[in-house]
């Protein structure tokens, strides 16, 4: 398996050296630049792991249609994201405490079944599976509507 590591210049050029140091740059390159502009083209799978939620609708549909875009010529190709997805009932749950948290920090959310649902749709995707993780989290699987 290979991989590139997309980030902000700075996380970028401290990962670079740890990569190195780990003896895997024959694995893993990085690239910097932003996704909210891009994502690199290419790739069988974009992982994204508690990024979504920080963000509100808006600014998340620029980073999954930049996603979407990076995955048009691979029908194959697939987007994992990790992040909660909320029970829709009143019982507590560990996302609920995190949905205040990203409320009050970067603005963002977390989400239920049916909000991830639609933001995907909303950014070209179909979510093909949710899988719940003994954490809070769950791997969403989507891949571009076609």
């Amino acid at each position: 398996m290979k991989g590139i590591l997309f980030d902000i210049p700075n996380v970028i050029q401290e990962a670079t050296c740890h990569i190195c140091n780990l003896k895997m740059d024959d694995r893993c390159r990085t690239i910097s630049g932003s996704f909210f502009e891009q994502v690199p083209a290419g790739g069988d799978a974009y992982y994204m792991q508690h990024i979504i939620h920080d963000w509100d609708d808006e600014p998340a549909l620029k980073i999954l249609g930049n996603c979407r875009r990076a995955l048009e010529g691979n029908p194959s190709g697939v987007l994992l994201l990790v992040d909660a997805v909320v029970p829709q009932n009143s019982e507590p749950h560990t996302s609920k405490w995190l949905d205040l948290e990203m409320l009050l920090m970067p603005g963002g959310r977390e989400r239920t079944e049916p909000e991830w649902h639609a933001l995907m749709n909303k950014a070209g995707f179909e979510i093909t599976r949710i899988i719940p993780m003994r954490a809070s989290e769950s791997v969403i699987e989507a891949r571009v509507k076609r």
